[in-house]
């Protein structure tokens, strides 16, 4: 872990309709203690614009989303410059707490951030991760895939990004209590 740098906390309690899943926090994310807090990261944006959540937020704002009841997460707790810089073993130790974190707190749906972060999740090198709904699921908890919002990803633009977000927003009543 980089140095004087701590993890960032989880926001998760049981009953959450929706647990956002991210690979690790970045270096801006665990200066600021907060999630998404990358200069670029697009994550808050789409929140509001898809329509997720009725009011512009921010990153320092991010422990709010429990009142609204989502979550937030990521599969490894250590902060670094990038994804790339994870070890797989702390990858796959992390995935199986995480695993064990989202059925202890049975959302009804946990939003991957990115193709990777659910690949890794999942342990799958050979089955194609599309965006969307999953086939797997952690007990009744549903998973979907976003694309990741991080500014590094530039495959998509903005208003792909946000068609995902806003697909999301309108399949959670269809699996909600």
């Amino acid at each position: 872990m980089k140095r004087g740098l701590k993890p960032l906390p989880d926001y998760l309690r049981p009953r959450l309709k929706l647990v956002f899943v991210g690979f690790n926090p970045g270096l801006h994310s665990a200066r600021r203690r907060h999630y998404y807090a990358g200069p670029r990261n697009q994550f808050w944006a789409l929140l509001f614009e898809s329509g997720l959540v009725a009011k512009t937020m921010g990153y320092s704002q991010d422990a709010q989303l429990l009142e609204l009841g989502m979550g937030l997460t990521d599969i490894v707790k250590r902060p670094t410059r990038g994804a790339k810089e994870l070890r797989t073993i702390e990858i796959r130790q992390g995935a199986r707490v995480l695993q064990r974190k989202l059925e202890r707190y049975q959302p009804d749906a946990v939003a991957f951030v990115g193709k990777g972060v659910y690949a890794k999740f999942i342990g799958s090198k050979s089955r194609k991760v599309d965006w969307g709904f999953q086939p797997e699921t952690i007990g009744r908890t549903r998973l979907f895939c976003l694309p990741s919002t991080s500014g590094a990803n530039t495959s998509l633009p903005h208003a792909e990004k946000l068609e995902w977000f806003r697909k999301l927003r309108e399949w959670l009543p269809a699996i909600s209590r």
